[in-house]
């Protein structure tokens, strides 16, 4: 199992225990995955830890002063 972190704009839009599906993109040193369709998005992830599975389930939704962060598990 691996835990991944996702910065949300606004609350309501996912909720403990969905699942959910991501979107790889691609930068010139690493990937980006966002939450379909385009609810939140992950941080700069280096090629060597890229994901291998594009679903996983919602662990939690956390808000704090900089916004909602939404942590998924991914069966991998």
């Amino acid at each position: 199992m691996r835990q991944m972190e996702f910065k949300m704009e606004r609350p309501g839009l996912v909720a403990e225990g969905d699942t959910v599906t991501v979107t790889e993109g691609v930068l010139p040193s690493s990937y980006f995955y966002t939450i379909n369709p385009a609810v939140a998005m992950s941080g700069n992830i280096p090629f060597r830890e890229r994901l291998t599975v594009r679903s996983g389930k919602v662990l939690s939704v956390v808000e704090n002063a900089r916004g909602f962060y939404v942590t998924v598990e991914f069966d991998e």
